[in-house]
């Protein structure tokens, strides 16, 4: 390496002597012209000042017990050294002893950034599931205030569907609302059926049967379609998958309408 003041000034060799990356005889060569060469003395000094500013302004304190470590081993370094005089080996303690501070720092932050790493993660995942959760109380909410504005409506009108002699323990409520041509109705009376078979509800206008639509076994209010001009709501049961037409033999419950 070229020890010219310009190469020296150009290629960041003072930024390297002052890290300790340089070769013995590299920095006896810039301390040579540190006390001949104003400039580069300035220009080392300024160097110096800003890499002390920046390890002070990006410090983190260790936990306290690294410092008492280390506080330990300085005054057995100094307890060695009264018991035997050697300058060399109390610096080289001295210098060991901060490489150790500097080390245990080290594994302490890195532990650390885990640590957070982890509760970051942590706290993400509750987020999402919170989300979730909300999310999902919030469309019962409006599904059920989407339920009770219907019902409520004063237009509205109340009508049960009570089981016949087939079928003697079923009860429907429905509501129909002329006005809106709404029809809801809960199902929550009706018998279980098994898999082959599913409730259909049917509208009687002049004597001819239209599909209201099949009653959802999981649902317990439920929207069906609306018929002009219907005289009677009627259920029947039928295959699972609904019917195009009604089987007459199996109803088991029917309401005349107002």
């Amino acid at each position: 390496m070229k020890m010219t003041k310009e190469n020296i000034l150009k290629e960041g060799i003072l930024e390297q002597y002052v890290l300790g990356e340089l070769s013995a005889t590299e920095e006896q060569a810039i301390e040579q012209l540190r006390m001949s060469d104003k400039n580069i003395a300035s220009e080392l000094e300024v160097i110096e000042t800003n890499f002390e500013k920046i390890g002070l302004e990006n410090a983190i304190a260790p936990p306290v017990g690294v410092k008492v470590n280390l506080l330990t081993k300085v005054s057995n370094s100094n307890e060695s050294v009264e018991e035997k005089p050697n300058s060399y080996k109390f610096w080289l303690g001295i210098a060991a002893s901060f490489a150790a501070f500097f080390l245990l720092s080290s594994i302490w932050l890195y532990s650390e950034l885990n640590s957070v790493k982890q509760d970051f993660e942590i706290v993400n995942q509750t987020k999402e599931a919170l989300q979730e959760d909300l999310e999902g109380l919030t469309e019962n909410y409006n599904e059920t205030n989407k339920w009770y504005a219907a019902i409520s409506n004063p237009d509205t009108e109340q009508y049960i569907l009570r089981g016949n002699i087939k079928s003697p323990e079923a009860k429907i409520v429905s509501y129909v609302n002329h006005t809106n041509k709404i029809v809801i109705v809960n199902t929550e009376k009706l018998p279980e059926l098994d898999q082959d078979h599913d409730y259909q509800m049917w509208a009687d206008v002049n004597g001819e049967m239209i599909n209201m639509g099949v009653i959802s076994k999981d649902k317990q209010l439920m929207v069906m379609n609306y018929i002009d001009n219907a005289e009677s709501l009627n259920i029947t049961i039928e295959p699972a998958g609904g019917n195009d037409h009604p089987t007459v033999e199996r109803l088991i419950s029917n309401v005349y309408l107002d």
